[in-house]
């Protein structure tokens, strides 16, 4: 069944905190995609922001942010005092001040609430405690990377992690309690998803965060030293892009370790983001089957190594595990995305091809004059592909037409078959008529915004992420029907 799917943060959605939530507004979104027949909503990492506000740099890949927590509805359930329904959760103080009024109302908590969070919290504790620690010790140390830490913090040992326990339970006991209230408000948005039609896709970086609970918590999985430094670190090499390439400053995998541990750690981390998600991109894919390995005191990353990645027996283990929870697709295959942009090996599309994973096609990229472009949509294979007009690391369409050269507009203008004049919409014509199974589009090429409203400029580390969108939802409703409508046009509907 084609699809058709609209890309949107959780974060950029409106809300009264200044930032989009689980709550109230997120309810109404989906309701709007399935009352028009969108039935995939593609979001970003939902894990807590590094300090630039990405989400692909967290401090505990498994844990939710709690920044989009839904305020309102904890106070309506009697959580919170009604005092605390406007925090700005991007305040540490105030985020603070709402968790430890959580803490002060569990007290209260009923028999079967309090069975209800102990059931949960065994099921996550694999990365949970671990969490829980990480960002109470964080605060603790103000802020310090996990590597400043005394060494008796930093090697977690015993004494020191029963110290913590001892002396800041209630601490750790209000990270907890603000994980599995965003649990239970995001699985009330996917329960909802699914009374209306609509799937939920995440996303999921390669790498974890150097200083990060993953990191600090299995340092034998990663190539650090003892004490913490980088001994070799990701990116890749210089292209066309950059002469020196791109330094990413997470620790690579030691994948002896993983395979020792029977993949362990990857398949939990996984089935994790699979429990909130009905299907996941994973970003740079390309790395399972190679990736590119630069020494941790490099300055750039042109002196690094390819190094093979033990994808195929990684990703049998993952299948089999979906296989015995019933969480593969119906024709059987694993419910992921293969983010393989970029200069693509036969290696990596074996593996690819081998699970058949779709992989992803981006319009924005069609137009260079080679006729032979894999980018464009006479030249896909197949159906086996998620097209993209841009994604949130592009120029919105009407941003990238307009820094267009006259010779691309031309041949834009050829693919559409007459004259540019919505940039955006046409672009999403030509996604939702090309022969690949899903179609997603940015909310923002819906609205044909320009490059003010960019979510986010890979290489910069200031003005991305802060993108929100200034209107109520119920706006929306004509540029969602008309997508609704072209969608059906197109023969997309339904779901997978």
């Amino acid at each position: 069944m084609r699809q058709a799917g609209i890309l949107l943060h959780v974060s950029a959605l409106p809300g009264q905190q200044g930032c989009g939530s689980f709550g109230a507004e997120a309810r109404d979104w989906i309701s709007l995609l399935g009352r028009h027949g969108i039935a995939v909503w593609q979001v970003l990492p939902l894990a807590p922001v590094d300090g630039t506000g990405s989400p692909y740099s967290s401090p505990s890949g498994s844990a939710l942010n709690p920044r989009l927590l839904d305020l309102a509805s904890l106070v309506e359930e009697g959580w919170l005092p009604a005092a605390q329904a406007g925090a700005d959760l991007a305040d540490p103080q105030q985020l603070q001040a709402v968790a430890e009024a959580l803490r002060h109302s569990w007290q209260q908590a009923s028999r079967r609430q309090l069975q209800a969070f102990e059931r949960w919290h065994q099921h996550q504790r694999h990365w949970l405690d671990w969490h829980c620690r990480f960002m109470v010790i964080k605060q603790l140390q103000a802020g310090k990377p996990w590597w400043q830490w005394s060494s008796e913090l930093a090697q977690r040992r015993a004494a020191a992690l029963r110290r913590l326990e001892q002396e800041h339970a209630g601490a750790l006991l209000q990270e907890a309690l603000l994980q599995w209230h965003l649990q239970r408000q995001w699985q009330s948005l996917r329960q909802h998803g699914r009374d209306c039609g609509v799937q939920l896709v995440g996303d999921l970086p390669f790498y974890v965060a150097h200083d990060s609970a993953d990191v600090w918590s299995r340092p034998q999985l990663f190539s650090i030293s003892r004490t913490g430094a980088l001994l070799q670190q990701s990116g890749v090499p210089p292209d066309y892009f950059s002469s020196t390439g791109q330094l990413w400053g997470t620790p690579v995998y030691r994948w002896g370790a993983h395979w020792a541990g029977g993949f362990g750690w990857w398949v939990k981390r996984l089935l994790r983001q699979l429990e909130l998600f009905d299907r996941l991109r994973l970003d740079h894919f390309r790395a399972l089957q190679a990736y590119w390995s630069v020494p941790g005191n490099a300055p750039t990353a042109e002196h690094g190594h390819w190094r093979l990645s033990p994808g195929w027996p990684l990703l049998t283990l993952l299948w089999l595990a979906c296989l015995g929870r019933g969480r593969l697709l119906g024709d059987g295959r694993l419910p992921l995305i293969a983010e393989d942009l970029g200069v693509i090996t036969r290696g990596v599309r074996w593996l690819r091809d081998g699970f058949a994973l779709p992989g992803m096609k981006i319009l924005q990229f069609a137009f260079d004059g080679d006729a032979a472009n894999p980018y464009l949509p006479q030249n896909y294979r197949g159906r086996r592909w998620v097209v993209y007009t841009g994604t949130h690391d592009n120029a919105t369409t009407l941003g990238w037409w307009q820094q267009l050269d006259h010779d691309s507009r031309e041949r834009v203008a050829a693919a559409v078959g007459g004259a540019v004049q919505a940039p955006g919409w046409q672009l999403t014509q030509l996604a939702l008529e090309s022969t690949a199974d899903l179609a997603v589009v940015p909310l923002q090429d819906l609205l044909e915004l320009g490059d003010d409203a960019r979510f986010n400029t890979p290489g910069t580390s200031s003005g991305n992420w802060s993108w929100r969108l200034q209107q109520a939802i119920s706006s929306l409703d004509g540029p969602l029907q008309g997508y609704g409508s072209l969608a059906a046009a197109a023969g997309r509907g339904g779901q997978l």
